[in-house]
């Protein structure tokens, strides 16, 4: 995560592999439907509704949906953003094993907010058909398919003081 490479960095790789798995699917995949393109982001939300079991791929015949939920819990739990919430690898070996319960995952992972930020300044835009010039950011919320065009700023400032000054007031 942004370029700082940590002793749980193997941590966060066994869970986004150990999601891959139990998915049937690459980490993100820009051929599916909005919300399920990064895989991390869709576990969480499923999670957080509690769909989990939704993310199982649907291919498998057979299913221990106790196993599958212990996988997913240790999968959120690897990828938290920060490396001090992730478990030690001993740790995960034994909650996979069941030889202890899976801690519970409270805290929604940094960098799903993160990404949810940059999508509002990716999609910021320069208009330039009037005397003054003005960014506009189309924003989506996750749970509707609904967008709109709001007005953040204009040239006299930087683009991204009015962003944060909207999303943050």
């Amino acid at each position: 995560m942004r370029g700082h490479l940590t002793e749980k960095v193997d941590v966060f790789a066994f869970g986004v592999v150990a999601l891959e798995i139990l998915s049937g699917r690459p980490n993100s995949d820009s051929s599916l439907e909005q919300e399920k393109v990064y895989l991390l982001r869709w576990a969480w939300h499923l999670h957080e509704n509690n769909r989990a079991l939704d993310l199982v791929d649907t291919t498998l015949v057979e299913l221990n949906e106790a196993e599958a939920l212990r996988m997913i819990g240790v999968g959120l739990l690897c990828t938290q953003a920060t490396p001090m919430l992730r478990p030690p690898m001993s740790r995960v070996v034994a909650m996979l094993s069941g030889d202890i319960e899976v801690s519970s995952v409270t805290s929604k992972p940094g960098y799903i907010t993160d990404w949810q930020l940059n999508e509002i300044t990716s999609f910021v835009s320069e208009d330039t058909s009037g005397p003054s010039t003005e960014w506009t950011s189309s924003s989506r919320q996750n749970t509707s398919s609904n967008s709109s065009t709001v007005v953040i700023g204009h040239s006299s400032g930087s683009p991204c003081q009015p962003i944060l000054h909207e999303i943050i007031g």
